[in-house]
């Protein structure tokens, strides 16, 4: 790999100028030009390490899950994919209504289904049975996002909470001669939130956040999106 060009130099190449700013502004933009390309360069870093991983552990088993045209399995999610994609959605039977966080999230996917299937296959898994997973998507008005249900709780003990709390979870899965792999998770758990912030992983997954990270008022500290909005 040829050595990169020292952030403060790229960001030196910048023209840009707008209406009425002075200098102040200026020099404190391009000081913060400076650390996004920094972040940039850490965050593909990072994606390269994920993707170096040496082999993970083999799945113990073909995992069961309800469709809503019935029983699949885990080596049935892949379809013609070598990389599955699973997001484990904290919608368990004991909870009234689902996660809004969850929730957000993947409203944010699926407009995107289509796209991410060209390279990868998903699934949404969650503990509640599979017709009350349906109506939830038919409330959403989501047309796309492929949910599952893991009625046994097999995969959940396994893969997301061994005491099969209602958690969310991220697990990608790889088939590669006829042997399925762990291969990811995210694995910063609540307790490692930084303080003054929510919980959250390394990779945002979910736009809601990356838009508002843009602007003056940020994520905020009381404010969290709803499962629905009056009029």
């Amino acid at each position: 790999m040829s050595e990169l060009i020292p952030a403060a130099e790229l960001a030196a190449r910048n023209t840009s100028h707008f209406p009425n700013e002075d200098e102040t502004y200026r020099k404190a933009r391009n000081a913060l030009l400076i650390k996004e390309i920094e972040l940039r360069r850490q965050i593909e870093a990072v994606a390269g390490m994920r993707r170096s991983l040496p082999p993970g552990g083999a799945v113990p088993r073909d995992y069961a899950f309800v469709g809503p045209n019935g029983p699949v399995t885990l080596s049935g999610l892949f379809g013609d994919k070598d990389t599955l994609v699973i997001y484990s959605f904290m919608f368990g039977p004991q909870r009234k209504a689902p996660c809004p966080m969850c929730t957000s999230m993947i409203g944010s996917w699926e407009g995107k289904i289509e796209d991410i299937r060209q390279r990868v296959a998903v699934a949404v898994i969650a503990r509640s049975p599979i017709e009350r997973l349906l109506q939830w998507k038919i409330d959403r008005g989501w047309k796309q996002m492929p949910f599952y249900s893991d009625m046994d709780g097999d995969f959940t003990r396994d893969y997301v909470s061994a005491e099969d709390a209602d958690m969310p979870g991220y697990t990608v899965f790889t088939r590669k001669d006829g042997v399925i792999r762990h291969f990811w998770s995210e694995e910063i758990s609540f307790d490692m939130a930084d303080p003054g912030q929510d919980p959250r992983g390394a990779v945002e997954q979910d736009a809601l956040w990356l838009l508002l990270d843009t602007t003056p008022e940020g994520r905020g500290s009381d404010w969290h999106p709803s499962l629905s909005y009056g009029g």
